[in-house]
């Protein structure tokens, strides 16, 4: 039976009482920064107290942007003391995504990507909607809250970022979100956001990744060493996919004692997802939508099936993971 959105909503306000001191947990990116947002607002005189906090370092220049921009306050996970909450809400998340959050046990989790088997109090996993952004609209409209200019705006910019403008994945109903929230937003403040991508010092990386690069058959693979952030790996696939004959990147760095492994491709024929959990899900956490994916593997892992100190070794284990598991998008589905 489908629930309405009315009684998603009841259903999600009853998790919570006027003592609860809650926390939301992201791994920080526009799509979850402004759902937060959303989420926080819902919650406004309802709970006795809500913190926003990220798992990961926020470094990318967009994001900052946004943090700074809409005046959010986000704490730092490792700087939390889990003890003083009561209540736990995730989105654009779920626990199998990164350890971290293993570390809490969520009572609310709400997400587009794909579900992994997880157990909450309350989940509303829709995985055909373009960014969890879009669910959030149903809940505001629901609430009959109108968003604020900077919250519309947040949550703009998050359809934008995770649709790629509505090149990739898409459901109507993150067109009919975007046009919800467009109403209220700022244009200006979404293009102060989004004119925000690099920093000068991720322009080395760009040109190691052009002088660096092998490709085969529309398909890139990039391996950057060291990077200072792995969101630079995403800037540099994304940046690749932008090449007329490319279909596919895939894009790694090394970064915290681990491997970053981002894969792009165009949708028409392959999975991402699918082939990152296949050629990397069981050494690391690995997986993503048709279009976008992302693997992480600790070195201590990794060390057990090549040495990720030669980069030449390295780029071409993950070559030949990459192609051995990217197989026609109907395969997979039958």
């Amino acid at each position: 039976m489908v629930m309405s959105v009315s009684e998603r909503l009841k259903r999600f306000y009853q998790q919570f009482s006027g003592d609860d001191q809650v926390l939301i947990v992201i791994n920080a990116d526009p799509d979850s920064i402004a759902s937060a947002m959303a989420i926080k607002r819902l919650l406004w005189r309802k709970v006795a107290s809500i913190t926003l906090s990220n798992i990961n370092v926020v470094k990318r220049p967009d994001n900052l942007s946004m943090i700074r921009l809409l005046n959010l306050k986000l704490v730092y996970f490792d700087e939390i003391d889990v003890a003083r909450y009561t209540r736990f809400v995730m989105v654009d998340s779920q626990p199998a995504h990164h350890e971290l959050f293993q570390r809490i046990h969520p009572d609310v989790i709400i997400d587009h990507h794909p579900y992994t088997g997880v157990e909450a109090s309350f989940l509303d996993i829709r995985p055909q909607y373009g960014a969890a952004a879009s669910i959030m609209a149903e809940y505001l409209k629901a609430a009959k809250i109108k968003p604020s200019i900077k919250l519309a705006s947040g949550l703009c910019y998050a359809i934008k970022t995770d649709t790629n403008n509505f090149e990739r994945q898409t459901h109507i109903e993150d067109v009919k979100a975007f046009q919800f929230f467009f109403k209220h937003a700022s244009v200006a403040l979404i293009r102060k956001i989004e004119h925000s991508e690099l920093k000068v010092e991720f322009l080395k990386y760009f040109r190691r990744a052009l002088q660096t690069m092998y490709m085969v058959k529309g398909k890139v693979f990039v391996h950057l060493g060291t990077v200072s952030t792995p969101d630079v790996c995403v800037l540099v696939a994304d940046f690749y996919m932008k090449v007329d004959t490319v279909n596919t990147t895939v894009v790694s760095g090394l970064y915290d004692d681990k491997l970053v492994i981002v894969l792009r491709n165009d949708g028409l024929r392959k999975h991402a997802g699918e082939a990152a959990k296949r050629g990397f899900g069981q050494i690391g956490s690995a997986g993503g939508h048709k279009t976008r994916a992302r693997a992480e593997i600790r070195f201590s892992e990794l060390v057990k099936c090549v040495d990720h100190k030669n980069d030449k070794k390295l780029l071409r284990w993950i070559r030949q993971r990459v192609s051995r598991n990217y197989r026609p998008k109907k395969e997979i589905n039958s």
